[in-house]
């Protein structure tokens, strides 16, 4: 870096290093400390002028000039300056016995030694029952102490991630000076680091041409974020190493000693097992957190409905359905079961999680007909306190609640077109953000959805994305109308009759053979719901031990007059209309649904008297 030159009132020509450039510096000033001086420049494209310091003193009988940093990269300080003057001075001193060993790493006063042991004591006191709520803050002042004792400029408290791929900077400190922060994220400029740190070996250089020859990238790293000297020790708590801290100097060449090591070895020791008692004590907390939420819901849950949960049938149909489901409990793939109303979806989706390693927790329901499109979004995935009117506490939504488990979405054609991205990503990626909140959420969820109206159709309408119908549709289960397979109604009623004897303290032990045969002759259009509550019906009427059960009468279809081919197809476009909120043209307008020509429609319109704005009403 090249400095604009000033006049020296002594005239003295001294060729002072800056950077690896050599320009003669003709003028250099005093500052009110003994052996204290700096030359003042700008460097080219600077906005301000900034000091370099130096310092002057005697050693083995020969004077030593040393330029020990600057104002701005450095944070350097004429006190600073002045400080490690006399650190130099007394380095040359004796020692006392523990650092009788390589004592250039910590070139400290005996007092300034002993008030650094003092501050070792002092942490370590400090962090063994210090709150979870303080921790973070201590570290960081932690980290600021041990850096203004030793004349450090830097250091960072570094965690792997999960897949030990990434060092994610949770904790940091340097002056205000020293501006340019590390990227919150080190990847592959980090991977010697990482690598060694993993091994539990302790990195450290005095020069960044220290670093092995193959590691250019991270030689080029340090010396553009100012460091000058660095060491890396693990975050080692028991076997397991969650991360690195180190500690840099800038400016200053420092020596990494043996004793000045196992000190921050040490202190690193400290922070470590704060540190985790925080994520064991977080981690205690959301399990807590994450049961209440399953034990209030599941008290919405308990339900009759829930008690029947066995597939019954011996079916060639329901074979193949069991058969679908055993191959696809053991996975986490996502399942679409795709059957009419009152089929027994749900008992489908239950007996998947029943058979799945997540059976140990609650399989966790949410109906996406039966809430307003409004609502749905911070039931499936919670809110933050303050994110609405009203909402004066956070909740936790049905995905955090089933971290871990099975969510199952019922009727999942019915969820509004706007959210289907969000859940996209959840099926992707696993993450998703709460209502009201920026912070990503990672959850371990298994989807398994259900719906009993024809997505490809809906797909094709505009009404349903394609590419959540076909991330849902990997697996695809059909479960047959009870229509389709009149064999296993036999085996269904008694099911239903030994669930409500115990339900009802009866003793209903005979069906007659003329009953059941006229129940497999019915159509069944409500399927094993509508079994289901005519059984409970039967079983209160009947007296005795001989259940009482006749199928429903057989309507007759609703006799409608004829319309005109006009009256059709005009009340034929209305509904279309209505459906596209009066829109003609476009990929979403009514002339695409209807496949005609926009002007041959509107032609149509005005013949059969419809005007275009009665499809919104």
């Amino acid at each position: 870096m090249v400095f604009d030159c000033l006049l020296n009132s002594q005239n003295l020509p001294i060729n002072y290093p800056v950077g690896k450039v050599f320009m003669p510096a003709k003028k250099r000033f005093k500052t009110r400390y003994t052996g204290v001086y700096y030359i003042e420049g700008r460097a080219l494209g600077a906005r301000k002028k900034e000091r370099i310091y130096y310092i002057i003193y005697r050693c083995n009988g020969k004077n030593i000039e040393e330029k020990v940093g600057r104002q701005f990269q450095d944070a350097m300080t004429p006190a600073w300056a002045r400080d490690i003057r006399l650190q130099r001075i007394e380095g040359k001193k004796k020692l006392p016995m523990e650092f009788s060993q390589g004592t250039e790493g910590m070139p400290l006063s005996m007092e300034e030694r002993l008030q650094f042991e003092t501050l070792i004591s002092e942490l370590s006191a400090k962090f063994i029952n210090l709150p979870v709520d303080l921790i973070d803050d201590d570290i960081e002042n932690g980290l600021k102490r041990v850096c203004e004792a030793l004349g450090l400029h830097r250091s960072l408290f570094l965690e792997f991630s999960k897949e030990k791929k990434l060092l994610i900077t949770t904790h940091a400190w340097s002056p205000p000076a020293i501006d340019k922060p590390y990227p919150l994220a080190l990847t592959r400029e980090y991977a010697y680091l990482a690598g060694s740190v993993l091994k539990g070996e302790v990195v450290s250089f005095s020069d960044p041409d220290d670093l092995p020859e193959e590691e250019a990238d991270l030689r080029q790293y340090v010396r553009a974020f100012g460091a000058m000297s660095g060491l890396a020790l693990p975050l080692k708590v028991g076997e397991n190493i969650m991360g690195m801290i180190t500690w840099e100097s800038h400016g200053i060449r420092r020596e990494w000693s043996k004793v000045l090591v196992d000190r921050l070895r040490l202190i690193a020791e400290i922070f470590a097992n704060a540190l985790s008692r925080k994520r064991s004590e977080e981690a205690l907390r959301a399990l807590k957190d994450q049961l209440q939420a399953e034990n209030f819901y599941l008290l919405d849950e308990i339900k009759l409905e829930h008690s029947h949960n066995k597939i019954l049938g011996q079916s060639d149909a329901i074979k193949k359905v069991l058969n679908q489901v055993e191959n696809v409990a053991g996975t986490n793939t996502t399942v679409l079961i795709m059957g009419e109303t009152g089929t027994g979806k749900e008992v489908a989706a239950r007996a998947i999680h029943d058979l799945s390693p997540r059976k140990e927790r609650a399989i966790v329901k949410v109906n996406c007909s039966a809430l307003p499109a409004p609502l749905i979004e911070s039931e499936l995935f919670g809110y933050a306190k303050g994110a609405f009117s009203g909402a004066d506490t956070s909740k936790e939504g049905r995905f955090g609640v089933a971290h871990g488990s099975t969510l199952f979405l019922d009727e999942i054609g019915d969820l509004p077109l706007e959210l289907q991205p969000k859940l996209l990503r959840v099926l992707q990626e696993g993450a998703f953000e709460r209502l009201g909140s920026s912070l990503t959420t990672s959850v371990d969820v298994r989807v398994i959805a259900a719906t009993n109206r024809d997505l490809a159709r809906l797909v094709k309408e505009g009404r349903f994305r394609s590419d959540l119908y076909y991330r849902l549709n990997i697996y695809p289960i059909s479960v047959p109308p009870l229509r389709d397979r009149p064999e296993d109604i036999p085996l269904l009623v008694r099911g239903f009759v030994r669930q409500f004897c115990d339900l009802m303290d009866k003793a209903i032990d005979t069906v007659p053979a003329e009953s059941l045969a006229a129940l497999q002759r019915y159509d069944w259009p409500g399927n094993i719901r509508e079994l289901r509550n005519l059984v409970e019906r039967a079983m209160i009427l009947s007296k005795g031990t001989v259940l009482q059960i006749e199928p429903p009468a057989a309507t007759e279809p609703e006799m409608h007059p004829v319309m005109s081919m006009d009256e059709m197809q005009r009340k034929h476009i209305l509904s279309v209309l209505k459906r596209t909120g009066g829109r003609i043209f476009g990929d979403r307008g009514a002339a695409k649904l209807l496949s005609m020509n926009p002007d041959t429609l509107r032609s149509r319109m005005k013949r059969l008297g419809i005007d275009r704005m009665r499809g919104v009403l």
